[in-house]
């Protein structure tokens, strides 16, 4: 059965392009800290969704889920982690921004544009650290186990609630709505093209990887048959 699902994974990547490779002083660890630790084996549903759509880049060197426009330390080319380490030896040049937008950045979002017209929603799967980073809002808050989120109403309410239910139920846990997130950039900008929802799942291990990924596919069956 072909979940009529678009699934993007933005910050599964720990590779560091050979473009930078030579300025980033990042450890394997804080690169690996950065990014959605797990979500490779997590979200890997190629095999049944009408779409997939990851990279292999590190969300430390090019956030997926940030505007083209965001130029915060925690922006889309960034100069520091999430956990406000810094990531380069000496700042990049302007040019060199707009190489890494080229190659890694704008391709993903039209694939995703490609992509869209075979899927009836599309799901942006993150994981999300125990408790909150330093940047970001109420550093060190603890996280919930799930969070589903159609910020701006990317997603219809009703999609949004009976995918939570779902979840509930695989899980046997509570699904929080649009907290601690409310959908980022990937759902707010493709959600012209279909309805979109971002899922977090935190990275805590309540379950090993597999255990997760099996239950999410559970979850996803339950909605397609239950909506579509």
């Amino acid at each position: 059965m072909t979940l009529a699902l678009l699934i993007s994974v933005p910050h599964a990547g720990l590779v560091v392009p050979a473009e930078v490779r030579s300025r980033c002083v990042l450890t394997q660890r804080q690169i690996v800290d950065d990014g959605d630790e797990g979500a490779a084996e997590v979200y890997d549903l190629r095999d049944c969704v009408a779409g997939y759509m990851t990279t292999d880049v590190a969300r430390a060197i090019v956030d997926l889920n940030r505007a083209e426009t965001d130029r915060r330390t925690d922006g889309v080319v960034k100069t520091h982690t999430c956990w406000n380490v810094p990531i380069y030896s000496e700042p990049l040049t302007q040019a060199l921004v707009q190489e890494l937008l080229a190659r890694y950045y704008r391709p993903y979002h039209d694939k995703l544009t490609t992509l869209a017209s075979g899927a009836r929603l599309g799901i942006d799967c993150h994981t999300m650290a125990p408790f909150a980073p330093p940047v970001g809002s109420n550093p060190g808050t603890p996280r919930p186990r799930i969070c589903l989120s159609n910020g701006e109403h990317t997603c219809p309410a009703a999609w949004l609630h009976e995918l939570a239910a779902c979840l509930e139920q695989s899980f046997e846990a509570q699904v929080s709505l649009n907290d601690p997130f409310q959908g980022g950039y990937i759902v707010r900008t493709h959600c012209r093209e279909i309805p979109w929802v971002q899922l977090e799942i935190n990275r805590a291990d309540f379950l090993p990887a597999q255990e997760k990924r099996r239950r999410v596919c559970e979850a996803l069956e339950c909605f397609c048959t239950t909506v579509f």
